[in-house]
């Protein structure tokens, strides 16, 4: 009975014939050069510059960020050097009105996407003031509880719906977080209710000191979409063209009533997971952040624009230095801005503050006025 149930069907050729369709989508290779014509966005050149432009700025927004960390201006900070292309090309294919529900790595998108740069420096620091999120800016503050962001996306994603809303919710996690409950949860949940998310997984290689091939026996972590009946895609992540062509398409394919999509993208973080003492040393190879250096994509989109005669050494020194003096307007309005107290924390925790929680306040109160 057994010979015949397997000659009739075979799950290990089924496994490998679903596995074989996932080859990784490019469009910008290594080198600076288009080897997908036919996907080629045709972005116009103001759109090139501007997206080279915030990749820059983001690579010394990382810089100055991990220098502020160790000079303990900084609290909680995760490096994103590496990751510009993941993150901010997949931002470009957004519109203003769109959510984002982003991860702890995850403040560029939201920064670029409208907060304030001096509260995403609060929001580091652990301050009330900078979760709180301008009129307008539709963001959420990052989630530090790993993958929990994709069952709120999921959410979200269904009010939107529910609205009859043309945006969409889009949210971000690591390979790591591809192992979390909420992970399944939330890509199926979108998918049987058909709600315009798009979750995209920023495979970095590492959750934290676990190498990805550790976290799953699935050869790639775009293929668990299709357990949830949604879209999925693996994408070269250190390719900014190809991960604006997929964010874009999904979020099509979002508004049109399609539902939801999965985006893999395949990228590295050069950094260490968080500045909170992980020692990437401990756990990766000088050749593999060697083979990941050549795939830089700032590297390789700047050699792209230049070669279209877009940009130059003096433009990306302009930018360099515009973002080291509004880091530093920006640190300075943090620095400004008045201390975070206990009383603060107590009142902003509640609506209606419990009587265990009235009597501490008391007690802060009058401390705290001396």
């Amino acid at each position: 009975m057994g010979e015949k149930i397997s000659k009739q069907f075979d799950p290990k050729t089924t496994l490998q014939e679903i596995e074989d369709q996932f080859q990784m989508f490019q469009i910008l290779n290594e080198e600076g050069k288009i080897v997908n014509e036919e996907a080629d966005p045709k972005l116009s050149d103001e759109e090139l510059v501007e997206l080279m432009t915030r990749m820059v700025y983001t690579r010394i927004l990382d810089q100055r960020s991990i220098s502020l960390n160790r000079q303990g201006r900084l609290g909680f900070y995760a490096p994103t050097a590496g990751q510009e292309a993941s993150q901010l090309a997949s931002h470009f294919a957004l519109e203003k009105d769109d959510w984002i529900l982003p991860g702890y790595r995850d403040v560029p998108q939201i920064v670029w996407h409208g907060l304030p740069l001096w509260k995403a420096f609060l929001f580091s620091r652990g301050h009330f003031v900078g979760n709180q999120i301008p009129e307008g800016v539709n963001v959420v503050p990052p989630q530090i509880i790993i993958g929990a962001q994709y069952v709120q996306t999921a959410g979200v994603a269904l009010g939107l719906k529910k609205r009859c809303s043309k945006t969409v919710a889009i949210t971000y996690t690591g390979d790591g977080g591809s192992s979390q409950g909420d992970f399944y949860e939330g890509i199926n949940f979108a998918g049987a209710q058909k709600s315009p998310a798009i979750f995209i997984v920023q495979n970095n290689q590492y959750a934290i000191s676990t190498p990805r091939e550790v976290q799953t026996a699935a050869k790639t972590i775009a293929q668990k979409g299709i357990a949830a009946g949604i879209p999925s895609i693996l994408v070269d992540g250190m390719d900014p063209l190809a991960v604006y062509v997929a964010t874009r398409d999904a979020r099509q394919r979002a508004v049109n009533g399609e539902g939801p999509s999965l985006i893999e993208t395949m990228c590295y973080r050069y950094g260490p997971h968080t500045m909170s003492g992980d020692d990437p040393t401990r756990y990766r190879t000088s050749d593999i952040d060697n083979e990941w250096a050549a795939k830089d994509p700032i590297v390789r989109f700047r050699i792209y624009l230049e070669g279209k005669g877009l940009w130059s050494e003096q433009k990306e020194n302009e930018v360099i230095e515009r973002a080291k003096e509004e880091i530093k307007a920006a640190i300075k309005q943090a620095d400004e801005t008045p201390k975070q107290k206990v009383t603060d924390l107590i009142s902003n925790m509640y609506e209606e503050m419990p009587v265990n929680l009235q009597e501490q306040y008391e007690i802060y109160k009058e401390k705290e006025s001396k």
